[in-house]
């Protein structure tokens, strides 16, 4: 009988510890969100002035250390910053009033304090392209969708257009996907 009970003890540990597990797990990396319709209007938004201009291509980086959506974006964006280093300058804009950092394949990417037209911006993680001239060619999320990765991306055929010297005029960009709110 003793040994039945100490099984059954065993057992019922055993399930206890499992169940603590896969709720630490839950509450730790499985975030919820809502998919939401964002319109981003790229009206008004600008380089700052050292940055305006004629040059190489300009990615900026818009987000907000505590919004969960960033999970999947950022690994993406790594792999982004590692195809185009040789033909695009990465900057990020941080949610005012926000802390946090960027994880470290990121923390390249040059920091903007004020750009304008930021202020105006609807949700993040956002984007803007800035062409060879320094006009906007992309503003509007990664991609569409709950995740981010090089399958569906905006991103990518961008970048590969104003790399080959084609024009992109893209400023406005109605997407369903995980934003948090920027204002």
């Amino acid at each position: 009988m003793q040994k039945k009970a100490f099984i059954t003890l065993l057992l019922l540990t055993w399930i206890t510890i499992m169940l603590t597990a896969l709720w630490w797990y839950q509450a730790r990396y499985i975030r919820p969100f809502d998919m939401s319709d964002t319109l981003f209007l790229g009206n008004g938004l600008q380089l700052p002035d050292e940055l305006a201009g004629e040059g190489p291509i300009r990615l900026v980086h818009f987000w907000e250390p505590a919004c969960p959506c960033n999970a999947g974006n950022q690994q993406h964006l790594a792999e982004i910053m590692h195809e185009f280093a040789d033909d695009v300058q990465f900057y990020h804009v941080q949610k005012s009033g926000s802390r946090g950092q960027l994880p470290g394949p990121l923390q390249r990417m040059q920091p903007i304090t004020r750009m304008t037209g930021s202020e105006q911006l609807p949700a993040s993680p956002a984007v803007a392209i800035f062409d060879h001239y320094g006009q906007l060619a992309y503003f509007g999320p990664y991609s569409e969708g709950a995740v981010c990765t090089s399958s569906n991306s905006f991103i990518e055929p961008i970048l590969e257009a104003l790399r080959q010297g084609r024009p992109v005029a893209m400023g406005n960009t109605l997407a369903s996907g995980c934003f948090c709110n920027w204002q």
